[in-house]
């Protein structure tokens, strides 16, 4: 049986603290289902530059190329400290770097509200109580941020550009993604203002006889914003473009209540990336404190996309929903609760569950 490679990009803050306990659980699950996963550190971000003198060497992209997945912590360092070379442009270049390197053009963001935790979401009552679990995917390496950009004296212009290619690569996983799910896909755009919307919506609309068990239907950016918080359960998979998906997946972050709680995945042509979609929190790094969840549930999207080992992220997710339920919790989700767990005893929680 050859092994499952993974690149094991920890970074810097919590990183390398919430990823030991992620790689335990990995180690766990080749135990009970008969895998072998062969990890390969590699440094990325601050720690990378302590080392090599750069956010991103030439020998962590050769060892994620070699890879069949990339497991990537968090990058960066204190707020007050931006100027030093060190933490300079450390997320710009190591995560920026990795997208253009490996083409990695779709992102995946899943936001759930579990029951047992919906006092944590900043949304009243009787809105979590009608359920919230949703997928904002999001184009990552065109549109809008990636055009041409152009200050002439008193006048600026971004151009933002897509083509055929690049929405369907987006769309052809999102229809995927609904089939799986609740079978619905929400495309999110500004098609009464912009042509490259309008793009987005021929696409979809020419797609989606290929699935004709998805409900289609179209939602103006600006609605779908005030849609998210209103009503976010009529939500299953949204699809939009690089800066609508910014925004709209930086609002569906918020509905949980704890960056902690949340993974998410980029994909590019053969290898894809996973990772915690919260930063490298300097404040609290090397203090056992942290929220391993993020990283443990990153590592569960790994195996169920790179790997197509559907039961094993499951037993993650399961794992994770019962120690929750059984009142496990970290400091971040633990508001009232008796007892607050580090990192380590969340972590050999799930794993327990496992």
């Amino acid at each position: 049986m050859n092994p499952h490679k993974i690149a094991v990009l920890s970074g810097d803050g919590i990183g390398p603290e919430v990823m030991a306990e992620a790689i335990k659980v990995l180690d766990v699950v080749a135990d009970k289902f008969g895998h072998d996963f062969e990890c390969e550190d590699a440094l990325i971000g601050g720690a990378a530059y302590e080392a090599k003198g750069t956010h991103f060497p030439e020998e962590t992209l050769k060892i994620c190329e070699r890879s069949d997945a990339i497991l990537f912590g968090s990058v960066g360092g204190p707020v007050d400290q931006q100027d030093n070379p060190k933490w300079k442009d450390s997320e710009k270049n190591s995560l920026l770097g990795l997208r253009k390197a490996l083409n990695l053009g779709v992102n995946i963001r899943p936001a759930k509200v579990y029951s047992m935790l919906s006092d944590l979401s900043p949304l009243k009552k009787e809105i979590i109580e009608s359920g919230i679990d949703l997928v904002v995917i999001r184009e990552l390496v065109s549109g809008i941020y990636f055009g041409e950009h152009v200050t002439e004296g008193d006048e600026a212009r971004d151009v933002m550009r897509y083509s055929v290619l690049e929405i369907e690569r987006v769309m052809k996983f999102a229809f995927e993604t609904a089939i799986s799910r609740g079978q619905k896909l929400t495309v999110v755009d500004k098609a009464n203002v912009l042509d490259t919307s309008r793009l987005w919506r021929r696409v979809a609309n020419e797609m989606s006889g290929q699935y004709a068990e998805v409900e289609l239907e179209f939602m103006y950016i600006d609605n779908a914003v005030m849609q998210m918080i209103k009503n976010p359960s009529q939500f299953d998979v949204v699809a939009t473009s690089n800066m609508f998906g910014d925004i709209l997946s930086d609002a569906a972050s918020v509905l949980p209540g704890s960056l902690g709680l949340m993974p998410s995945a980029s994909l590019g042509d053969t290898i894809h990336l996973y990772e915690p979609i919260g930063g490298s929190a300097p404040d609290i790094a090397g203090k056992g404190i942290a929220n391993p969840i993020a990283q443990i549930l990153s590592a569960a999207m790994m195996l169920r996309i790179s790997f197509e080992m559907e039961k094993e992220a499951t037993a993650i997710e399961s794992a994770v929903r019962i120690v929750l339920e059984n009142g496990g919790r970290t400091g971040d989700i633990g508001r009232g609760s008796e007892k607050v767990w580090g990192t380590v005893e969340m972590g050999e929680a799930i794993r327990g569950e496992i």
